[in-house]
């Protein structure tokens, strides 16, 4: 596979010292899609800005479909379709003039432009609509329009910018096969940014998981979760100041491993996790410590965050 997007050491900061990105480095190749995973203001967003054009990194170097991000600004953007986080819809255009004007605005015309239209309002089942103004839409209709309008001009990277954000689960869930049909029939490369575990877990071939403006792990979600030995241990205590008593009392407790506290949430590694949780239960009620709930799975993309950014994943 040949590289769509790389970016090499970014960094930008924000007036007041916020330091959006610190060294971010990532590649993302043509027919996958690539995930960056975490938090609001982990520094997804200011990525994308930067690699779309509409921010310039403060240092380090980025390509797009081969084009400089600073160099040729221009032809990246004719190479590239974004869907942001905030809708560009015209709400008092109807759907297809909204796609009609996108197309125009790349330079499709005429026939092809037709042509095109019709397709993405068939394949974001939008032709029974298209005629009505874009204001009486349901959020799920819009945010299928913005897709499409990424994609009026055939766009060799698609940037998706948490795509799905307050969408019910059925439309989330047509929106992920759509986007994994891109990447494997039209060899698109796509970079989604997502807060969502289950949808980096799901859609992306590779993920990064980015915290403080760093990518602190990469590689597959299989590859990720496989880095985790063993059986991910939760328990809840029934009371957030019982930790001191807990920490103390979990540290005698040998088949567990990694045990890091989380407000009232002990979570732990364990080789075989249904034979440990007797042994520290034992433990906490020994110390007079309540356990609310018990949880043995195997690993997630939350236990691997946990494991790199040394907190649970929080949206």
């Amino acid at each position: 596979m040949t590289d769509a997007v790389t970016a090499c050491d970014l960094g930008k900061s924000y007036p007041g010292g916020v330091r959006a990105l610190d060294g971010l480095s990532l590649t993302v190749r043509a027919g996958e899609v690539f995930g960056l995973l975490g938090p609001n203001g982990a520094g997804k967003s200011t990525t994308v800005k930067i690699l779309t054009t509409l921010a310039r990194p403060d240092s380090g170097t980025a390509t797009v479909a081969g084009h400089d991000v600073l160099r040729h600004p221009d032809r990246v953007r004719r190479a590239i379709g974004v869907v942001a986080q905030r809708s560009g819809l015209d709400p008092m255009a109807s759907g297809r003039d909204n796609l009609t004007l996108q197309g125009r605005l790349f330079g499709v015309r005429g026939r092809a432009l037709h042509t095109r239209v019709g397709e993405l309002l068939e394949r974001f089942d939008l032709t029974d609509a298209a005629g009505r103004a874009v204001r009486g839409w349901s959020g799920g209709m819009q945010r299928r329009l913005d897709v499409a309008m990424a994609l009026v001009h055939r766009p060799e990277v698609l940037f998706l910018d948490e795509p799905t954000t307050g969408l019910d689960p059925e439309v989330r869930g047509a929106m992920w096969a759509e986007i994994g049909r891109l990447a494997t029939e039209e060899s698109m490369a796509i970079l989604l940014t997502t807060h969502y575990l289950d949808e980096a877990d799901r859609l992306a071939a590779r993920l990064a998981i980015v915290d403080g403006g760093r990518i602190v792990a990469e590689g597959t979600p299989g590859e990720l979760k496989g880095e985790l030995r063993g059986d991910a241990v939760h328990l809840e205590l029934e009371k957030a100041d019982d930790e001191p008593q807990a920490r103390q009392a979990i540290g005698t407790v040998t088949r567990l491993r990694e045990v890091s506290f989380d407000g009232r949430l002990l979570s732990a590694r364990a080789d075989d996790g249904a034979a440990a949780v007797p042994a520290a239960l034992a433990a906490l009620e020994s110390a007079g410590v309540g356990v609310a709930t018990v949880t043995v799975a195997r690993p997630s993309l939350d236990d691997v965050y946990l494991r790199h950014a040394g907190r649970r994943f929080a949206a």
